[in-house]
């Protein structure tokens, strides 16, 4: 798919529509109507502080067949936001134009899309307060552009419309969390202690800082065996700081498992053997 330059047209749309661009009147907003759209197959968007998560949105565009969309100098997709239409917090949209399948009938255009959203962290997430709700909305921009300058003049124009909400997905920091038991090797029938940290990915510092007062369960799995079982439950504490004790009474694996929060994804912490003798 050819990528597109959306991002800069519709962060400069957001920007001439609360600054200098007049009110559109009805008579100027294209007849386009989206509907169905589903963001990351109905899930939520968990990110965490470098890696770049793609998001596949599907939906519906109807529209005039006299419309012609080129994703050069005209655009439509779906793009997110937190906040308002008229006051948006924050917002993504895609860069690469979407994959449609068109059907025709009565002069009207009824496509079928499947886009991608492109969300690196260090670019789109800046704080806590974009773990929350995010909208979907429906866009369409226009654009005219004279940059030749030969003739002394230069000039350029753009449209922007959006529609929304079309739908709403949940935007969670990514979680990890460790586990390490000791001591190794252990007799049978003596305690054991198994320590780990729960964090959470910070947006504003790009790193993964402590989570505290938050609920993980601790499992075993008994070597030979693909089943965890829970163990007991503890409260992270100062810097996200896990700890539990148990009894000693076969060779294993001990991890640790957070099941996330509204705002938080959930995690797992890879096993940490002991060999009981």
């Amino acid at each position: 798919m050819r990528k597109l330059a959306i991002g800069a047209a519709v962060s400069g749309a957001l920007a001439l529509t609360g600054l200098i661009a007049p009110a559109a009147s009805a008579a100027d907003t294209p007849d386009l109507v989206f509907s169905g759209v589903t963001v990351n197959n109905g899930k939520a968007i968990v990110a965490g502080t470098t890696a770049t998560v793609k998001v596949p949105v599907t939906y519906t565009m109807v529209h005039p067949a006299d419309l012609t969309i080129d994703y050069e100098n005209d655009l439509a997709g779906v793009m997110l936001y937190r906040g308002t239409l008229k006051s948006m917090q924050n917002e993504i949209e895609p860069d690469l134009m979407p994959s449609c399948t068109s059907t025709t009938t009565d002069n009207t255009v009824t496509e079928s899309c499947k886009e991608t959203l492109t969300i690196d962290p260090e670019d789109y997430l800046y704080s806590a307060s974009d773990a929350t709700t995010w909208k979907a909305g429906g866009f369409y921009s226009t654009s005219e552009r004279d940059d030749d300058g030969s003739d002394g003049h230069i000039g350029f124009g753009f449209h922007f419309d959006a529609w929304g909400p079309l739908g709403s997905v949940q935007v969670k920091r990514a979680a990890k969390v460790t586990a390490d038991a000791s001591p190794e090797p252990v007799k049978k029938g003596r305690t054991i202690t198994v320590t780990g940290k729960l964090s959470r990915a910070d947006w504003a510092k790009s790193t993964y800082t402590g989570y505290v007062s938050q609920k993980a369960t601790l499992q075993f799995r008994a070597k030979g065996s693909s089943t965890y079982s829970a163990v007991k439950t503890v409260t992270s504490g100062t810097g996200g700081a896990l700890r539990a004790t148990t009894t000693a009474s076969k060779d294993g694996y001990y991890r640790y498992i957070f099941a996330g929060t509204s705002t938080t994804g959930a995690a797992t912490a890879a096993g940490d053997y002991i060999d009981v003798r």
